[in-house]
Parts: structure tokens; C-alpha cells; sequence
């Protein structure tokens, strides 16, 4: 069985067949780098901890090199793909590399970020390469929309990467740093060359491991939360008491949420971490929603 899955997972050239034949030329609007290398797939499945009972979703399968490497070890894969031509291939490349496993495999022809439900069982790990320009967006989107994920291990820019794993205190730590906290602890789990990719992306890939946490204790709503969030870093550089004034409706109210949730307005966003947040938006005018 193992050098048959060896056998079935796509190398250099198989992937440069199947986009000929396919008529696929990676675009950068859609953020596509493919993986030409076994290794990195098999690591990927490996960093992820897939095991025979896990059911995996993945967002942006391309043309299926991680797909196969995920679907000879897991128990049952759905993929979400926005692509046109690479929905409709997809599942004819499962057939010819792993007939077995056909019934293990679903396919969603759709934009990830607008997916509310999924075919199947309901997944319990998000294993993906996220096209670079989405990365953020869709991440959030599938931890909020599918709250059965208790873990997710992805691949998206070095630089990205750092900001989602980022605690306070950080340079780069922001908006993606604290929305990722609220649904999740993240992790580096590795760094990925250039060269596994065609075409090579001019910029590094990192692997980020989440494992699912409670939300803080709030009686505050996400969308109040976030709403914070977003104020706070919107104009990073300046204090609270700036920079939540319009979020607040003056810089003498933002100041007095301040003092009610017990962060100092003369911190900056950069600071807090995403109970302070949560404290906050308890404390400030509540937003509907």
C-alpha cells in the first residue's frame, strides 16, 4: 500500500502534464503557486497529525497534490475549489491515482470565503495551501462558519505567518494575530523553500499550526469585538484614546471604555491582548450585529 501512494502523489513533472493537458496556467489573481514536490505534501499531512479517523476540508486543492497525499491517510477529504477547469479535474485525478479512495472524497466548486456548509461528515481539521491574497480572510471565515475544526495546519507567506502566530507586544502583531486568538492558540510549524512551488512565489511560505480554543468570556458579541479590533489597529500608531474615538463617538468616551475594562487609553492596540478586547467592547457603545 505504501509504494502505492507513493506512486499516486504528483511530482514535477506530473503536475506540469496535468496542467498542460488541463490548459492551466497559474494566475496571481487567484493567489496560485502549485506544489511539485512529494516531500512537502507529506510533510505538510505529517506536520497536520491526519490520522484514519480524521475528516479534513481544504481550501484551494489546485490540482490535487496535497488532495492525495491527505486522502491516502485520512478517512474522509473535502475540497473546496474556485477554479472552474480545476473543480472539474479534480476528481478525475483521485480516480486515476486513487481509485480505492473515491468514496473517501468530496468536492465543493466554490468560492471558500462564501461556503456555508459542507457535503459529508463534518471536518475536523483544515489542512491547506491558502492562495497568498485570501490566506487571512478565508482562514477566519472557516474557523467561524465550521465550528467542528478543532484544528487546522496551513501554509500561507512567511510574512503572514508571523502575524497570525504574533502576541502582543510584537511589531507584527495585529488585526489577524487577535481575530486568529479569539478561535484559536497558532503556532509555527515549519518554513517551506520556493522551490517546491510552481511557479516559484518571490517570497517565502510558512506553516501554521491552530488548535481550537473557547472564546474569551464575554457578553460581548464577535462582531463587537472585532469592531474593536479593527478600530484599534486601523490607526496603529496612535493611543486608545485616539484611536478608538470614533469607534467610541469622542476620545472622552473611548477613554472612559478604557477605564472600564481596565486597559490604559495611552496604550496602543499592539498591546492588548483579545480579552482586553473583549473587556473593551463590553465596555464601549454596543454595536448591533
Amino acid at each position: 500500500m505504501k509504494d502505492h501512494v507513493e506512486d499516486s502523489l504528483l511530482g514535477p513533472a506530473d503536475v506540469r502534464e496535468l496542467a498542460a493537458a488541463l490548459g492551466v496556467r497559474p494566475t496571481k489573481q487567484r493567489g496560485q503557486n502549485f506544489v511539485i514536490d512529494a516531500n512537502t505534501v507529506r510533510r505538510i499531512v505529517r506536520a497536520a497529525e491526519v490520522g484514519p479517523d480524521d475528516v479534513v476540508v481544504e481550501v484551494g486543492p489546485g490540482l490535487g497534490s496535497l488532495t492525495l497525499a491527505l486522502l491516502a491517510t485520512a478517512r474522509h477529504v473535502t475540497a473546496v475549489e474556485i477554479d472552474d477547469t480545476l473543480a472539474a479535474a479534480l476528481p478525475a485525478t483521485v480516480a486515476a491515482r486513487l481509485p480505492e479512495r473515491v468514496d473517501h472524497f468530496g468536492l465543493v466548486h466554490a468560492d471558500a470565503l462564501r461556503v456555508t456548509e459542507l457535503p459529508g461528515p463534518a471536518p475536523g481539521a483544515l489542512v491547506a495551501n491558502l492562495p497568498y491574497n485570501v490566506a487571512v480572510p478565508v482562514l477566519l471565515h472557516m474557523l467561524a462558519t465550521f465550528p467542528s475544526l478543532e484544528r487546522a495546519l496551513v501554509m500561507v507567506q512567511s510574512e503572514v505567518a508571523d502575524r497570525l502566530v504574533a502576541g502582543p507586544g510584537s511589531k507584527v502583531y495585529g488585526v489577524p494575530s487577535v481575530k486568529a486568538a479569539w478561535y484559536a492558540h497558532a503556532r509555527r510549524a515549519g518554513a517551506i523553500g520556493r522551490t517546491v512551488f510552481w511557479p516559484a512565489p518571490n517570497v517565502d511560505s510558512g506553516l501554521v499550526a491552530l488548535t481550537r480554543r473557547e472564546p474569551p468570556a464575554t457578553t460581548a458579541s464577535r462582531a463587537e469585538v472585532f469592531a474593536v479590533v479593527d478600530a484599534a489597529f486601523a490607526q496603529r500608531r496612535k493611543t486608545l484614546r485616539s484611536a478608538l474615538a470614533g469607534w467610541a463617538g469622542s476620545p472622552a468616551a473611548a477613554e472612559a471604555a478604557c477605564e472600564a475594562a481596565g486597559v490604559p487609553s495611552t496604550a496602543r492596540g499592539e498591546a492588548l491582548t483579545v480579552e482586553d478586547f473583549a473587556r473593551l467592547a463590553e465596555a464601549g457603545p454596543r454595536r448591533a450585529g
